[in-house]
């Protein structure tokens, strides 16, 4: 016995080390595949897999990992990788690791989990995680498209189209045990799925939208658990959505329409004996458009007779005689794409503030703030009462809604009630942008809780958050947050509310960048560059909006080029080099293109916009008069198309093509010369006609001779502060560098001043006079209501990046993408007090809390494990500084590197730290 108690201590000697190791505070989560949490039914055949490590440690750094990929849940808890098993790797390589396993097939469900060592421990296997494949080939789809292709005595088809929503449904038998279903449907323009009377999934306006003679988007749902052996019942609902336009019958040289709703759907059932059976659409189903959705617009509502409601008509059993045989329909003609960007939902629900009866016996409801989605309303009375709702931005003097800024959308639903209880509604396939809705014919008086506001954009998580001692800052922050969630709609589009809502390129130029901030858009964005790709001409040319619902391919420089500058953003924030290299080839087309067509004495002079939006002279003006205050459109192609060219040249170095890029810094060398050739006037080292624009786009795009940078600077500030008062004077254009053009120059007081700003011109301005989103004009509340969008984010420019890499001091270092290394480096101002901010990277959360008081300054620092940061705190030397209480020297994980510009850097592992030195 005495021997075996001495060799079980030995053990436990040997062993409590390692289980240490394993379980000290080491683990692994957030496995994503994608970047997506389990997703469902992608195209993508070498997947990238990312993780995320925890730890109460400092300096974590991973030294290996190994994956295992299985084909069942079975062979993964076995440790069996059948489909991939990586083995160790040496690497500290933790997000965008592709697959390197068997070839993905069709409908595979694939199983994974990732095993991590770090230099501090072992984390163990992560939880497990799965994706699964969607139909990767065009055979592999079964059946064919239905539809119903013509409008019915009950629609409309006119300038203003009324069309009403299409429903198909069929009965089925699953003969046997069921191990697994999933279903894949292309519904267009908008579907809604239902299995035995349960709606599959919680996405709405569903699929996203693309130009559909290109590609179409399916999406994959797990459907196991709604179905049961024996017989079933499958209903789809199609709304118009893009596919069926909202003013196909005006200018139809103009707006791109595609025909009438259709489907194409597969249900596939796995057994548990390995056999399958197709569920798929064919002239089987049965189909009307006499249902409750009557019309269904979304520039102008959706309209809903609830008396004629098709009760279980998802149901087995349902007496579906009188509806029409489903017909076959031709195809749309684009691509079939698993849709990888996440689908919209019902991302908030939020209460109205209040409710009053106005003169003219209608009702106003307001809920408090200007957002995108639409109303869910619960009332009761007589069947057949119709109430009327209608959505408004702001209000007239009279207090009335004021709808002249939505020009000729009827923003308009209409519900009819089928009487005998409670009845609760809210619309399937509009949406609208507002704050205030007007109600007419409610059965009686309306209260505060019959109403919630249903917030909806793409489900995508909000990564970022700010707070500041400056109230002006804080509010502009929360601002541009339901502003940027507004216009996320499947695309980015310029506005939720009027009859435009369209993808234009120049309105995400920068604004991508800075909304990478505040969510995680890499997979809206990714989509989207695919969209613009799909919209490019066979000679190159790129249009202004993508998917070119409107057909505006005006060969400007400064709106298409934001299919680099997208790309460039998706791999600084989000480290994806995939979609560099996916779409290398179309951008290098469009530069090609622009400069074979439109050189001009050595330029690419081609302009459309201008700096689109600048401050007018008048506060009734949209656009400026004064020549003034006009940028030459070809100083601002030119200079773009140069910063363009670098672009690339970094892409090229990226894939490691040298000859490119080679050929495109001497192309751009070429151009400075005879960009300053042109513009730049010597003797008093400005631009163009000295427009504060015209000076900041050569210093930001850095083609500016060296010893003229600090003229030209002073330049613009001298014009900001002695001739525009401390206020912008930019657009759209100019506005892309301002806040960070003037930090990196020396003066992030100036840029402050801006942004702290409360009168015209000023985004605090907006904010003074009532906005809760941010402006399509700076003179919103004064100029001319029919392009006076109050939900608009092309004017935010740089300022989102500004407030968290320049504010917060979190930036990702330009030699090490996606925050590998975050470069911590906060400007501090005057009158500003404190700053609290973080950002949910693709390695985990940053957090930046600074604080200054009574000379003393203040820093708490959170950097994800895997990750380091270099530190700049202002301190005169590095004895100044102590770290949790202790002189910085001790500090574990801190190393001093040098003095900079009167600040002392520092390097940091991953970690929780706490600065202090004296101002």
């Amino acid at each position: 016995m005495k021997v075996i108690h001495v060799i079980f201590a030995l053990l436990l000697i040997c062993t409590f080390p390692v289980l240490g190791m394993r379980g000290a505070g080491v683990t692994v989560q957030q496995v994503r595949c994608e970047t997506l949490t389990n997703p469902e039914g992608i195209d993508a055949t070498r997947p990238r897999l990312s993780w995320e490590i925890s730890s109460t440690k400092r300096a974590i750094e991973q030294t290996g990992y190994q994956i295992l990929v299985a084909s069942s849940e079975e062979k993964l808890a076995a440790d069996t990788g059948d489909l991939w098993d990586s083995g160790k790797v040496t690497s500290a390589q933790s997000i965008q690791v592709a697959y390197g396993g068997k070839l993905l097939k069709s409908g595979m469900r694939c199983f994974w989990k990732v095993n991590v060592w770090t230099n501090q421990g072992e984390t163990g296997w992560s939880k497990p995680a799965h994706w699964s494949m969607g139909l990767l080939n065009y055979l592999d789809w079964k059946g064919r498209w239905i539809g119903l292709d013509r409008a019915f005595a009950w629609d409309t088809e006119t300038t203003f189209s009324r069309l009403s929503a299409r429903y198909f449904r069929k009965e089925f038998v699953a003969t046997k045990t069921i191990q697994h279903a999933a279903a894949y449907i292309i519904g267009l323009g908008l579907y809604e799925l239902y299995l035995n009377g349960q709606k599959v999934g919680d996405q709405v306006l569903a699929p996203c939208p693309t130009d559909y003679t290109q590609g179409v988007k399916y999406n994959t749902f797990d459907v196991t658990s709604l179905l049961k052996t024996g017989q079933n019942a499958i209903g789809t609902v199609l709304g118009n959505g893009r596919y069926f336009a909202m003013r196909q019958a005006y200018k139809p040289y103009k707006i791109k329409t595609f025909g009438y709703p259709k489907l194409l759907l597969n249900l596939i059932i796995t057994y548990a004996d390995g056999t399958k059976d197709v569920i798929t659409t064919d002239d089987s189903w049965k189909a009307t458009a006499d249902g409750p959705i009557r019309t269904n617009n979304e520039y102008d509502g959706e309209e809903y007779d609830a008396t004629k409601e098709l009760t279980n008509w998802s149901r087995v059993g349902f007496n579906d005689k009188n509806w029409l045989k489903a017909e076959f329909v031709q195809e749309p003609g684009g691509a079939y794409e698993a849709q990888m960007n996440e689908n919209m939902k019902v991302m908030e629900t939020i209460r109205p503030v209040s409710i009053k009866r106005l003169p003219t016996g209608t009702y106003l409801l307001d809920l408090g703030q200007n957002m995108a989605g639409w109303v869910r309303m619960r009332v009761k009375g007589p069947r057949a009462t119709t109430v009327t709702l209608r959505f408004a931005e702001s209000l007239q003097a009279n207090g009335e809604p004021f709808t002249r800024n939505l020009r000729d959308a009827k923003v308009t639903d209409v519900y009819t009630l089928k009487g005998g209880g409670l009845e609760t509604w809210e619309p399937t396939f509009v949406y609208h942008g507002f704050r205030y809705v007007e109600i007419t014919g409610f059965p009686s008086v309306p209260t505060i809780n019959d109403f919630d506001g249903r917030v909806v954009y793409d489900a995508m998580p909000t990564v970022g958050t700010f707070g500041s001692s400056n109230s002006t800052l804080n509010q502009i922050h929360k601002n541009a947050y339901w502003g940027i969630l507004s216009n996320y709609k499947g695309m980015p589009v310029d506005c939720p509310q009027r009859n435009e809502r369209q993808p234009w390129l120049g309105d995400r130029s920068t604004g991508a960048y800075g909304e990478s901030f505040l969510f995680d858009n890499s997979r809206l964005y990714a989509k989207w560059l695919t969209d613009i790709e799909q919209s490019q001409k066979a000679d190159g040319s790129i249009p202004d909006v993508a998917p070119a619902f409107w057909r505006y391919y005006g060969d400007n420089v400064t709106w298409p080029g934001t299919y680099l500058t997208v790309a460039d953003m998706l791999y600084r924030q989000f480290g994806d080099l995939e979609s560099i290299r996916k779409h290398y080839p179309s951008m290098k087309k469009w530069i090609d293109y622009m400069a074979d067509r439109y050189t001009t004495d050595g330029l690419v002079t081609k302009d459309k916009y201008g700096d689109w939006c600048v401050p007018p002279e008048s506060k009734e003006l949209i656009h400026a008069k004064d020549p003034a205050r006009q940028t030459a459109g070809e100083l601002l192609a030119s200079a773009t198309y140069i910063r363009l060219l670098a672009v690339m040249q970094q892409f090229a170095q990226l894939l490691n093509k040298p000859d490119d890029a080679k050929a495109f810094g001497a192309m751009a060398a070429e151009m400075k010369t005879a960009f300053n050739t042109k513009f730049l006037n010597g003797e008093t080292a400005h631009y163009g006609n000295n427009t504060v624009t015209a000076n900041l786009l050569p210093l930001a795009y850095d083609i500016v001779p060296e010893a003229a940078r600090s003229t030209v600077f002073g330049g613009i500030v001298d014009k900001i502060v002695n001739e525009h008062q401390g206020h912008i004077s930019t657009g759209v254009i100019g506005t892309q560098w301002l806040m960070r053009g003037l930090s990196a120059n020396g003066r992030p007081d100036l840029a402050y001043r801006i942004a702290s700003n409360r009168d015209y011109p000023s985004w605090g301005y907006m904010a003074e006079n009532g906005a809760t989103t941010i402006w399509e004009l700076w003179n919103g509340n004064t100029a001319n209501p029919e392009m006076n969008s109050g939900n608009h984010v092309m004017l935010l420019g740089d300022l989102l990046i500004w407030y968290y890499e320049n504010l917060a001091g979190i930036k990702s270092a330009p030699d090490a993408p996606a925050f590998k290394k975050v470069v911590m480096k906060p400007d501090l101002v005057d009158g500003l007090d404190f700053v609290t901010a973080s950002y949910q990277s693709s390695y985990g959360r940053i957090r930046s809390d600074w604080a200054k008081k009574a000379g003393q300054f203040t820093w708490t620092i959170h950097i994800p494990a895997n990750t380091k940061a270099l530190v700049y705190l202002p301190a005169t030397s590095a004895d100044l500084v102590s770290e949790s209480g202790k002189p910085v020297a001790q500090a574990e994980g801190v190393s001093f590197l040098r003095m900079e510009h009167g600040k002392a850097v520092f390097d940091i592992g991953s970690g929780t730290y706490q600065f202090t030195c004296k101002l």
